[in-house]
């Protein structure tokens, strides 16, 4: 199992090494969900909207998908890729 280093915009200068496929099978998969200008999609609207487009192999029925884009959230955060709205409730889009 190959690992790739991810960040975390709550914890600048610490990363964590998870599972290449996983992660990048989800960072393919919510970009494409994701909408590129505001006021973008909530966390439990982008997590629907991305188990219908994993690849099963990777994520059989779709499970740990939360956690999975939670990961990819706070990467993309974290380098500029994803914004998040300034104010509650939480949105999320493309940078």
């Amino acid at each position: 199992m190959s690992k790739i280093l991810i960040e975390n915009v709550g914890q600048p200068g610490r990363t964590y090494a998870v599972d290449a496929a996983r992660f990048s099978e989800m960072r393919r998969v919510v970009m494409a969900v994701l909408p590129g200008t505001p006021p973008g999609l909530t966390p439990k609207e982008l997590i629907a909207g991305v188990k219908p487009d994993l690849d099963p192999t990777v994520f059989p029925g779709g499970e740990t998908a939360g956690w999975w884009v939670k990961a990819v959230q706070l990467d993309g955060e974290a380098k500029g890729k994803i914004a998040r709205a300034p104010k509650p409730p939480v949105r999320l889009w493309r940078v």
